[in-house]
C-alpha cells in the first residue's frame, strides 16, 4: 500500500489530492470497463478524455503506475486496498467524514456468515450459484471479504458467485468496480439510492460478462 500512497503523494503539489484520487478512480474504472462493456464504451470514453485533459503528461504517467501497484497489491493479498489508501491519504476528512469499514471487520463478518462452507455447498447443489447483494458497498470491502471466505472453504467465487452492489457515492462505485474487476468477481455495481431505487449508472465487471457468455452456451 505504501507504494500506492507515495505515487498519489507525488500529485499533491500540483493538484488537490482528493480530486486526483477521484479522477484516477474514474479513469481506471473506465479503462477496465471499456474492454468489455461495449454499450457504454463511447459515452465513457468521452468522460475519460474530459478528465485527462486536466493533467499534464508527467501527471498522466503516474496513473498507470498506480494501477500497476494496485494490481500487485491485490495479487499479493486480496483486500480493500483502495479503501486503505483513501484513509492513508486522509481523504476521509475531505469527504465530509466518510469512512470505509475496516477490512478486518468485514473479514470477520464474512467468515461468520460462510462458516464451514456447508451452507454454501447446499445452495450450490440446489441451484448452482450464490447471489449476494450489498446495498451500501463503499469501496467493496464486504464483497471482497465474502469472496475470499468462500475461497477459503473451497468454493471458487469466480465461478459460483454473483454480486449486485450499490452505492450513492460515485467515487465509491468506481473504487469497488476497480477492485471487483481486478479480482475477477462477477458483479453489477449500481450508482444511486438504494432506498428509493433510483439509479444513475451501472458498472458490469469483466467476470459478469464472461459468466453470462458461458451460461448462454
Amino acid at each position: 500500500m505504501s507504494t500506492i500512497v507515495k505515487l498519489f503523494e507525488k500529485c499533491r503539489y500540483k493538484h488537490d489530492l482528493y480530486t486526483v484520487f477521484s479522477d484516477w478512480c474514474q479513469c481506471a474504472a473506465i479503462a477496465l470497463s471499456n474492454a468489455v462493456d461495449l454499450r457504454k464504451r463511447d459515452e465513457r470514453e468521452k468522460q475519460y478524455l474530459e478528465v485527462v485533459r486536466r493533467y499534464d503528461p508527467a501527471m498522466l504517467q503516474i496513473s498507470p503506475e498506480i494501477l500497476g501497484a494496485v494490481v500487485m497489491a491485490l495479487e499479493e493479498k486480496p483486500t480493500d486496498i483502495l479503501g486503505q489508501v483513501f484513509h492513508a491519504l486522509e481523504l476521509h476528512n475531505a469527504a465530509r467524514g466518510q469512512f470505509f469499514t475496516p477490512y478486518a471487520i468485514c473479514e470477520m463478518m464474512a467468515k461468520i456468515n460462510i462458516g464451514s462452507g456447508d451452507g454454501v455447498a447446499g445452495k450450490l447443489k440446489r441451484r448452482g450459484y450464490i447471489r449476494a447483494q450489498e446495498p451500501a458497498c463503499g469501496s467493496g470491502a464486504m464483497v471482497i471479504a465474502l469472496a475470499e471466505a468462500m475461497k477459503d472453504v473451497g468454493h471458487n467465487y469466480q465461478k459460483c458467485l454473483h454480486v449486485t452492489a450499490m452505492d450513492i457515492d460515485r467515487r465509491a462505485v468506481h473504487m469497488a468496480y476497480i477492485q471487483f474487476a481486478l479480482l475477477h468477481i462477477p458483479a453489477v455495481i449500481l450508482e444511486g439510492n438504494t432506498l428509493s431505487l433510483q439509479f444513475r449508472d451501472e458498472w458490469k465487471t469483466p467476470a459478469h460478462f464472461l459468466g453470462r457468455i458461458k451460461s448462454n452456451r
